[in-house]
């Protein structure tokens, strides 16, 4: 059975060049053969198996984790890995760990808001792991409502320090990753009290346990929270609980890029502005948007190679059944998800060009972009999480039953995934936000000119009165028409948000109150957004026989796909018709004819290991039934033939002597 690749008739109906793909999916060749290189570094070592890991009890499962990290420095240093290695590296190895907070949080938001004298001083330390950091900003009674946050850093001039507090039980710091028993030291966010006067949320360095024998140190309560859901998953991280007595930090702790306090307990303000601290925000947020199209390819590629080797019904003469992905419902389910996860690649890829735009602007002092940047990889973050936690869930049971097996991939992977939705900030509360910015927009049209993906608006007029003009089913194969038809959409619903606003007399109240259609029209803003750059990726350049007219099928696919989806938002603002609404789900239809033979070289595109895929369903070669059936003989509960307590608890029931009742 070794050996055969049970898709390789799949793989025959290709229609364009794979090798061409997997570099336009990992953006570059260079990208490509750096990736497949640390994937195949991972997949060969047996330090990094991952597969026992759901069986694990909660110890054992952290100390695993930890050698983990161990033996990935050690790999890191010893062959001496760019950074952009190791963070593939770490990406592979593919369990959450203290690691990732270090790097993708400490280590940026110290970056971000220290001095140079601050970062001279503890990058060093932080890059080479001299120390281990974390992100204390949430709280067990604030996580979005940042300014609610109660810990707090009261400046004493006497001793020209800060002392760090909590002063209620719902200040204690809840749920930072790699707090409750790794790290020595956080970024902690507390309420800044200058002479008894409040001036804002601020971040601090706090040593919280010694670097001789890793104790807490005096007035630092510190542990972990517990179990969360899923087997693995996610209970790899020690995330964490910290409270401070009364801890007194140097005052030169304080991360003073923005805001400084004088020994004379002044608080002087940079020339930096204060919105700098969104820069930090913009990197994390597009790295969540890169994310989220890697674990929504994962649950793709699954639930693709598993609907292709998969037979239900429709067997003829005696001949074989059909292939579940035949079927249109299964079509209509699987091939939106697939478009996505290439809509969510290369919105993530012009994220990545916004960062560094921003990065530089802010280096020259620029800081005019930052707002509509926020605004965008807020909503972005918001969009892509959630689609892709229901996602996955959709892929789950796409594979029917054996989907919930944790051998499929799909629970462990949805388990590690879904609190995407909520860190860096609750996806409706980001929501919100991108309605502000879009309302905001909408009142400065008369002397304004909107800029980036806010651009449509300057032509709102145009927007509310033009109605579309497709006539025919493949009239809606017209990148034109649909991104004019998402910009009305979205242009028509913000307007109309904003003149039901200006009817309240206090903002905020109308606000409150429209706040349900507000988030509507900032899903609607945000899909543009990634509808958009779609297109334009397909104005580039793509080399590869067929790749880019594969792309372009997707392309429509995903649009097409929120068309029917969202029809009543196009229907309600008056852009569509009832007719051609039903067109485009007619041609949406006839897409998925054209994915159909390609579905499983899109996949391959992806160019994931099995070992990163910790799946038997979607196993490359498509050897599920034998792979399933040698895997459940390796459970521990397949250890011996009677189960411990049958003697105890079961038997007693079957020899029970059963007394038939008398009346």
């Amino acid at each position: 059975m070794e050996g055969v690749d049970y898709l390789s008739d799949e793989r025959k109906k290709t229609q364009f060049d794979v090798e061409a793909m997997k570099v336009a999916w990992a953006g570059s060749r260079e990208a490509l053969q750096l990736s497949d290189r640390m994937a195949k570094l991972v997949a060969n070592d047996p330090a990094f198996e991952k597969f026992t890991r759901p069986m694990m009890g909660r110890k054992e499962l952290m100390k695993n984790t930890l050698r983990k990290a161990a033996h990935g420095w050690k790999l890191i240093v010893d062959l001496r890995l760019t950074e952009e290695e190791a963070k593939w590296l770490r990406l592979y190895i593919d369990e959450p760990a203290y690691t990732d907070l270090h790097w993708g949080m400490f280590v940026p938001a110290i970056e971000g808001q220290g001095t140079e004298e601050q970062k001279k001083k503890w990058l060093p330390l932080a890059q080479k792991m001299q120390i281990i950091g974390c992100y204390a900003q949430t709280e067990l009674g604030h996580g979005s409502n940042v300014q609610g946050l109660e810990t707090t850093a009261t400046f004493d001039p006497r001793t020209d320090e800060f002392v760090i507090h909590s002063p209620t039980l719902t200040s204690s710091k809840w749920w930072p990753g790699g707090l409750g028993k790794v790290s020595t030291h956080a970024v902690v966010y507390a309420r800044l009290i200058v002479g008894g006067e409040f001036h804002g949320v601020h971040g601090f360095i706090v040593q919280l346990r010694s670097l001789e024998d890793h104790s807490p140190l005096p007035g630092i309560t510190v542990g972990d929270i517990g179990m969360k859901f899923g087997n693995g998953a996610y209970n790899t991280m020690d995330n964490g609980v910290l409270r401070f007595d009364h801890v007194r930090i140097p005052r030169d702790q304080m991360l003073m890029r923005v805001t400084q306090v004088t020994k004379e307990a002044k608080i002087v303000q940079s020339d930096v502005p204060r919105q700098l601290i969104y820069g930090t925000m913009v990197y994390v947020r597009q790295t969540i948007v890169a994310d989220a199209s890697k674990a929504l390819s994962r649950a793709v590629c699954i639930a693709t190679r598993y609907s292709a080797v998969r037979r239900q019904f429709g067997s003829r003469n005696g001949g074989p059944e059909t292939q579940v992905i035949d079927y249109k419902t299964q079509q209509s389910r699987l091939f939106p998800l697939l478009a996505s996860a290439y809509a969510f690649r290369f919105v993530g890829e012009w994220l990545k060009w916004l960062y560094m735009d921003v990065k530089q602007r802010l280096a020259a002092n620029d800081f005019s972009t930052l707002p509509e940047a926020h605004a965008c990889t807020a909503g972005l973050k918001s969009l892509t999480t959630t689609a892709t936690a229901d996602g996955i869930e959709e892929c789950r049971k796409l594979c029917g039953g054996h989907g919930y097996l944790v051998s499929s991939g799909l629970p462990e992977l949805f388990a590690v995934y879904i609190p995407a939705c909520t860190y860096e900030g609750d996806n409706v509360v980001l929501l919100l936000q991108v309605a502000r910015f879009l309302v905001k927009t909408v009142s400065e049209l008369g002397y304004k000119k909107p800029v980036g993906t806010t651009a449509y608006m300057g032509r709102v007029a145009t927007l509310m009165q033009n109605n579309c003009a497709v006539q025919t089913a493949e009239g809606w194969l017209n990148p034109g028409a649909i991104v004019e038809a998402f910009e009305s959409r979205a242009a028509r619903m913000a307007v109309r948000c904003g003149r039901q606003l200006a009817k309240f007399e206090n903002p905020e109240e109308g606000f409150a109150e429209l706040s349900a259609d507000l988030v509507e029209a900032a899903v609607a803003h945000c899909q543009l957004i990634v509808v958009s750059k779609f297109v334009e990726k397909l104005q580039q350049d793509i080399p590869g026989k067929g790749v880019k007219q594969t792309l372009e099928v997707l392309c429509y696919v995903y649009a097409l796909f929120l068309l029917h989806k969202h029809q009543g938002d196009f229907l309600a603002t008056g852009y569509l018709t009832p007719k051609q609404a039903s067109l485009a789900n007619d041609q949406l239809r006839t897409l998925y004819s054209k994915v159909r033979p390609n579905a499983i070289a899109l996949v391959d595109s992806f160019s994931y290991t099995d070992h990163y895929l910790g799946s038997i369903l979607g196993c490359y070669d498509g050897n599920v039934y034998p792979k399933l059936y040698e895997a459940a003989w390796k459970d521990p509960l397949n250890d011996s033939d009677v189960v411990d307590g049958f003697h105890e608890y079961v038997q007693p029931i079957l020899k029970q002597k059963v007394r038939t009742a008398k009346l």
